[in-house]
């Protein structure tokens, strides 16, 4: 007992740190930007109401513009990592990510659907609903397929996902052939690389809406989780209900994810690296795993897209950053770790 009670005291104090760091980093964001915002105005902007400053740009810049976009870029790194930390656990895997059950590539088609069409009767948000839609789609697939395919039903699952994630990767790819070279396809190709250049404040209700609850339930069921990590047959005999309960643990993980590729785009790497920077702090227990990957994973989007939008006079798409990062960190991870977190 002494030892439980100091390793959830460490693990508190950890993630108390962890969020003092991601505050941090939001205020440092608020001054990052190719639109200078002095550090007087940016007090004044924070402590009166916009009505007060709005015919001045400032306030246009800061409440309209990079405000919103530095909340969404928290809220989808939490989402993602938190889905990344509960397919690893769920499937027992440390190289499972969010875009295991080919959501992922099933927002990039719906994505690119929306982008073709919204250009011919104007409706501006069907991109992001037609992403959401076939992304959703996509996990229903992969689920039905698993579930008639005999053998063990992760692995169907995962097999699953890799068969439909590249049928939808093949319409993709033939619909950025058939798209107009001009206007639909560097649209296409931008949207996928990533970016929160869309963000406002109606995006960002819709995720607070989106994925905030479902962050909310999965903390909740985080001891749930650790008893699934187990194994299917020894979850059973502790009386859960597996099946049930991973099909549940898939429609929550698979919204947040959709929600928010939906929105963002294809955001690589940081549900699969986030997760295991967070067992590397606080080890297995989904308790504590799933806030800490919620807390890095918005501090590392926000970081990146802080580099995105500050690094050159144009946006860079935030997966090249996140790529870049993220692949020797995870191969750092690999040899320093030695997968001590998975023991």
């Amino acid at each position: 007992m002494p030892i439980n009670s100091s390793a959830n005291r460490r693990n508190a104090i950890r993630m108390v740190l962890a969020g003092l760091a991601v505050l941090g980093i939001f205020c440092l964001s608020m001054f990052i930007g190719r639109y200078h915002i002095e550090a007087g105005r940016l007090v004044q902007l924070l402590t009166t109401a916009p009505d007060a400053w709005l015919d001045h740009p400032d306030t246009s810049v800061f409440y309209y513009i990079r405000l919103p976009r530095i909340i969404m870029a928290g809220i989808v790194g939490a989402g993602l990592s938190a889905a990344g930390a509960l397919f690893q656990g769920m499937f027992r895997n440390p190289l499972v990510s969010p875009d295991i059950l080919g959501v992922s590539s099933g927002c990039c088609l719906g994505a690119a659907l929306g982008i073709i069409v919204s250009s011919q009767v104007g409706f501006a948000y069907l991109t992001p609903l037609l992403a959401f839609i076939v992304g959703i789609i996509a996990m229903f697939l992969a689920y039905g397929i698993a579930k008639i395919s005999p053998g063990d039903q992760v692995v169907m699952l995962i097999l699953a996902g890799i068969v439909v994630g590249g049928f939808f990767e093949a319409a993709l790819s033939f619909i950025k052939y058939t798209a107009d070279p001009y206007e639909d396809l560097p649209a296409i190709v931008f949207w996928i690389m990533g970016g929160f250049f869309r963000a406002n404040w109606s995006v960002v209700l819709n995720l607070l809406i989106g994925v905030l609850p479902c962050l909310l339930l999965l903390h909740l069921l985080a001891w749930k989780i650790n008893i699934l990590s187990l194994g299917d047959e020894e979850a059973g005999s502790l009386g859960i209900n597996v099946k049930v309960f991973r099909f549940l643990l898939l429609c929550l993980a698979t919204f947040m994810v959709a929600g928010c590729v939906s929105v963002s785009g294809t955001i690589g790497w940081v549900g699969l690296v986030v997760p295991h920077i967070a067992r590397l702090l606080t080890g297995a227990d989904h308790r504590y795993v799933l806030p800490m990957s919620m807390l890095v994973g918005a501090g590392f989007v926000m970081l990146m897209d802080n580099l995105a939008r500050g690094l050159t006079s144009a946006e860079i798409p935030i997966s090249i950053l996140t790529a870049a990062v993220g692949t020797p960190f995870f191969a750092y991870l690999l040899i320093k770790g030695r997968g001590q977190a998975w023991k």
